[in-house]
């Protein structure tokens, strides 16, 4: 189904001088039909394009277009991928989706397992639903990088842990796509008695040797919610069980480095803290090519406030601020919050924990916090000063909350100004010394 429908068209772009306009279908580019924003990009890199375009009264347009090289058309689409999202095949076993209730925001239910996403955005695909000819256009497309699930190299074993039958052949597909030059992040979500200790060494052992087209693999664990009636069992790692995971990755790594002259493999920031061990230096994070993944942002932001007390200066004015946090950065929002109020000693910082009501006592990460559970932590509080929250609770393009409450709600039922704070150092010091 085509979707290429024009949202906007840029002043003095080509579109704009050969009359195309908002609503517009472009129908074909030089007769080739367009599946998805891909096809769009690969077909208008030509010279002489004949674009078919239906305008809102149905009535079509045959125009004509000669440019340069990969200059662009000045044209986006209401669709950013022109297509609909290829959905998930599986059923993990620790699918975090099959864990939400009802009443969160509708989007958080849809599965998508589109490597046209994992270049895009940055979503980790299982590569389960892709044929040969999907894997041909990757690499053709150069869609590179993309990031892949793995969970484990096992195929028996992914094959459970999917619940597909066809998820076996994920080595085969890795060494298609690491041949033909394409790059990938990995993952594997831990679980606590299948695929860890041995299966775990195999599977690190498996993927390091396609690096550097395979150039990372993180490890993090399961989240486990309250809502897990009916499906697979699975416990939570304890702090000893962390330890564990910790000391076999990190003498994995001395390995790897004089092997391959990096850690490859990268421990999220929840065993650390779960295991009372200390984070590495940022070195050991080889340029953090997975914090996006939650995986050495402790250490990251860390370093960036840092940095940011000791090289700029800000007013020290009076000033008092509230900060609620997850449980497991707690003890690192606090000791950061310790460096900042001795550096501008007229600043009063208030650290609120707020524990996961609603998704249980096992998730503790600051976000899939709801704004319910910070209005009810927060409203019989006297606050002073602003309230600064984490830009990781709410919706990427949207200040929206997991469970569908607004940060406008929140707002008027604090009565309290709200400030989002970014994952860096500089916007965190700047919103707490100077609020903007």
């Amino acid at each position: 189904m085509n979707m290429a429908y024009v949202l906007k068209v840029d002043k003095h772009s080509i579109a704009s001088e050969v009359g195309i306009t908002e609503g517009d279908l472009i129908v074909s580019v030089n007769g080739k039909s367009i599946h998805d924003i891909f096809d769009y990009h690969e077909y208008i890199q030509e010279r002489d394009l004949l674009l078919k375009v239906q305008k809102p009264d149905k009535e079509i347009w045959e125009i004509e277009i000669e440019k340069e090289e990969d200059e662009d058309l000045g044209i986006t689409f209401e669709n950013d991928l022109i297509d609909c999202e290829k959905s998930c095949h599986n059923k993990c076993i620790f699918c975090f989706i099959d864990q939400l209730p009802k009443g969160m925001r509708e989007t958080l239910y849809f599965k998508d397992d589109d490597s046209r996403l994992s270049f895009l955005t940055g979503n980790y695909v299982t590569l389960t639903n892709m044929s040969m000819d999907d894997m041909k256009r990757i690499v053709r497309l150069r869609m590179s990088p993309i990031n892949i699930s793995v969970h484990t190299t096992n195929q028996e074993l992914r094959k459970t842990m999917l619940n597909n039958r066809f998820a076996g052949d994920i080595l085969d597909k890795i060494e298609f796509l690491a041949v033909n030059g394409i790059e990938m992040n990995t993952q594997i979500v831990l679980c606590k008695g299948i695929n860890d200790g041995e299966e775990l060494q195999k599977t690190i052992s498996d993927l390091s040797k396609f690096y550097p087209n395979v150039k990372s693999l993180s490890v993090v664990p399961v989240g486990i919610s309250r809502f897990r009636e009916g499906l697979y069992p699975l416990e939570p790692f304890t702090e000893i069980d962390s330890k564990q995971v910790v000391s076999l990755i990190e003498a994995t790594q001395k390995k790897l480095k004089q092997e391959i002259g990096v850690n490859f493999v990268y421990i999220a920031d929840e065993f650390y803290i779960k295991s009372k061990t200390p984070f590495p230096e940022a070195s050991e994070y080889d340029d953090f090519p997975q914090i996006e993944n939650g995986v050495g942002l402790v250490t990251s932001l860390q370093d960036e406030i840092t940095l940011v007390l000791n090289t700029r200066k800000f007013s020290n004015r009076k000033r008092t601020v509230n900060i609620a946090t997850g449980e497991l950065v707690y003890p690192f929002i606090s000791e950061i919050s310790k460096k900042i109020m001795a550096k501008y000693d007229k600043i009063k910082i208030n650290i609120f924990m707020v524990k996961n009501k609603y998704f249980g006592e096992n998730i503790t990460v600051t976000g899939l916090l709801t704004g319910n559970d910070i209005l009810e932590t927060l409203k019989e509080k006297r606050l002073e000063g602003d309230l600064l929250l984490s830009r990781s609770m709410f919706k990427a393009d949207e200040e929206i909350f997991l469970d569908n409450m607004t940060l406008e709600t929140l707002r008027q039922e604090l009565n309290r100004k709200i400030l989002i704070v970014n994952n860096d150092g500089d916007d965190f010091v700047s919103k707490i010394v100077k609020g903007v």
